[in-house]
């Protein structure tokens, strides 16, 4: 008990969201465990623990990298952000050309020498966001015309958002959503947030085009196949399927759930461990379990309005909740898929899913939400102890 107090009086900014991405750890440790169990078997001749024993160090490597983050100034960030930036196009360039291919798509690029796959598009939407932020805090008071918004702004996110639905069109609608938002935030004029979405759309229809000439570019037929299912689910066997065993473990888990290790249909789900991972906590630990990890990523999303009120610079306000809207969006959407609100989209529940790089820059984008709320506590504190010293020489008088 003792061990607690001495890191909870340590830790400087926000507690609740230290507290929240415990409990999302402490999920996705129990949550990966029991869902990988089927892959175990087919890849690891049973051995269960391999995918237990992977998850804890991967989020035990994350939690390491959110605390460095956390320890550096926010402001700091703002100065690696074009560089950020020039490094993430690059890699999303060779990604779509020379990537490692997975269920035909190309998202990941091998590493050299420990042979380790690395998603580049979350990376890149890191970066994105950082530059965003940081275009948007320098030019706000500038961006009055076309050059100041298009240059600064629109050219970068339809480059990055680009290249990433080559491969990936969801995680690129995600990202071009909380760009749009962050540009809404930042008060920049809804006329060229209306130009950014008539690009997008622009650039969209130009990626079907090539996605059709050139298939092993994109994964457009893939696009197609999923919203017709989704729409028409006779349309596509394969894609009714996986709703149909979400909604069956979601109808299994009732309200209070099977029990942790329990569920029955991990062994069906395809992507139990990542994909529909939200359908297996719903089946082990029921409805009440299913709400509460909703209720998890809505409680950030409005400690992080908090923290965007109180932060007295545009860029931390900015960033925070660029960073807060892509976590908490992504986790709508994987939400959403599992309880066939939205058509299928491969989309991992961040800090939960069993992943590397999903889970790792995702305690970075965590690490530097909290170092905004360390700076805006010691600003609170040091406000008080102004007034305080205000008050005291009043008195003295």
């Amino acid at each position: 008990m003792a061990i607690v107090n001495s890191i909870y009086h340590n830790l400087r900014g926000d507690r609740a969201i230290w507290f929240i991405v415990a409990v999302l750890a402490v999920f996705s440790i129990l949550a990966v465990y029991s869902a990988s169990g089927s892959m175990a078997f087919k890849y690891h001749g049973g051995n269960t623990s391999y995918y237990l024993v992977r998850q804890i160090v991967f989020i035990a490597a994350g939690l390491g990298l959110m605390y460095v983050c956390y320890l550096l100034h926010y402001m700091q960030y703002a100065r690696f952000a074009p560089v950020l930036l020039i490094i993430a196009v690059p890699l999303l360039l060779y990604t779509v050309g020379f990537g490692t291919q997975f269920n035909s798509a190309r998202r990941w690029i091998t590493v050299p020498w420990i042979d380790q796959t690395f998603q580049t598009s979350d990376f890149a939407k890191l970066a994105l966001i950082i530059f965003i932020a940081k275009s948007l805090s320098v030019k706000q008071e500038f961006i009055k015309d076309f050059n100041s918004a298009f240059v600064p702004l629109i050219i970068p996110i339809v480059l990055v958002c680009g290249l990433i639905a080559l491969p990936d069109a969801s995680t690129a609608i995600l990202l071009f959503t909380t760009c749009m938002l962050m540009m809404f935030v930042g008060r920049v004029s809804l006329k060229y947030i209306a130009l950014l979405i008539i690009i997008g759309i622009a650039v969209t229809s130009v990626i079907i085009i090539i996605g059709k000439i050139f298939p092993d570019l994109g994964r457009v037929t893939t696009w197609i196949a999923r919203i017709q299912s989704y729409v028409d689910p006779s349309a596509d066997p394969n894609g009714i399927y996986q709703i149909t065993q979400s909604k069956i473990a979601i109808a299994n888990g009732g309200w209070f759930g099977v029990g942790p290790g329990n569920s029955m249909q991990k062994d069906f789900l395809p992507s139990a461990y990542a994909d529909f991972i939200y359908a297996v906590i719903c089946e082990e630990y029921g409805l009440i379990g299913a709400f509460g990890v909703l209720a998890l990523y809505v409680w950030l999303l409005f400690r992080c309005i908090s923290i965007v009120t109180k932060c007295p610079k545009a860029f931390g306000a900015i960033l925070a909740m660029g960073l807060c809207l892509n976590l908490v969006i992504h986790a709508m959407a994987n939400m959403a898929v599992s309880v066939h609100l939205v058509p299928v989209t491969g989309l991992t529940l961040p800090l939960i899913s069993m992943g590397g790089t999903s889970v790792l820059f995702t305690c970075v984008s965590l690490g530097v939400i909290l170092s905004v709320s360390k700076y805006v506590e010691e600003a609170r504190l040091q406000q008080m102890a102004l007034e305080q010293i205000e008050v005291r020489d009043a008195n003295s008088i």
